[in-house]
């Protein structure tokens, strides 16, 4: 029986040592030492601060105060993903070259229009390139404690996020039906209309629910340093040292973020 070798042996085998050569470093630098987690010392330690989340607590007046959490990590986030489409749609408007009149000739070049594309790229870079959790850091010195500061970061964050794969998407479907509005004397919002937006829409609102989904994780994190909602009330109840609430609201995150992910698989389903 005569045995083929493998074509693609090689080139896989000098991935995986390539792989390891860049990776063993980098492990190194990071101090990553898993085995220490199963050492018989850490092992105790953990042990104990987890029993101490047992039994969760049903304390009415705590559910009352987690019901009111959960709603403004719920509103943290709807607000927050809003306030960022507004924000999105205008430069993902600008950057898309697929729009851009210049591209209907060789003979016509727009240093202009390439200038306001790149500044609108750079805006979008800046706006994602700083974490949400720094936003918040900064708008809670100027707004105080509570959501409002967590919905400004998510906006801006989440903007500039939104914008640039808004930009990269509307780039990516058949731009011919919009380059042809353009050629018959469309403006570049009749093109988008028209041309582009049918058949990115269901991209676009995929992408735009799962950064929603994304933002309602976010608003917990940002919960810790003041941002209001399930994350604040987590601090709390860890500097109280009270095991039974944390635990509580760990379950109550647990179900928000589950039937977030229902929520848009569902809706996803509808699009396809």
């Amino acid at each position: 029986m005569t045995r083929w070798p493998d074509p693609d042996a090689r080139r896989r085998g000098t991935f995986v040592v390539l792989a390891v050569v860049v990776a063993w470093p980098l492990l190194v630098l990071a101090e990553f030492k898993p085995w220490q987690l199963f050492d018989g010392g850490n092992l105790a330690v953990m042990g104990g601060f987890l029993a101490g989340f047992l039994p969760p607590s049903t304390d009415p007046a705590f559910l009352a105060l987690l019901g009111r959490a959960t709603l403004e990590t719920l509103a943290m986030a709807t607000a927050g993903t809003a306030l960022a489409w507004v924000i999105a749609v205008p430069f993902s408007f600008v950057m898309a070259r697929s729009l851009s009149v210049s591209r209907i000739g060789p003979a016509r070049r727009s240093v202009v229009g390439a200038a306001v594309r790149g500044l609108a790229r750079g805006v979008m870079m800046v706006l994602r390139a700083i974490p949400e959790v720094v936003w918040a850091l900064v708008i809670v010195r100027a707004l105080g404690l509570g959501p409002a500061a967590g919905v400004l970061a998510l906006a801006i964050t989440y903007g500039g996020m939104l914008g640039k794969v808004y930009a990269e998407i509307l780039e990516s479907v058949d731009a011919r039906p919009a380059r042809a509005l353009l050629e018959a004397g469309a403006s570049r919002r009749m093109a988008f209309a028209y041309g582009l937006l049918p058949g990115a829409a269901p991209e676009l609102v995929s992408y735009t629910v799962y950064r929603w989904e994304c933002a309602v994780r976010a608003s917990v994190v940002m919960g810790f340093v003041g941002a209001g909602g399930l994350g604040q009330l987590m601090d709390q109840s860890m500097k109280m040292l009270n095991g039974g609430e944390a635990s509580m609201i760990l379950a109550t995150f647990l179900l928000l973020v589950l039937l977030a992910d229902a929520f848009s698989a569902g809706l996803r389903r509808v699009l396809a």
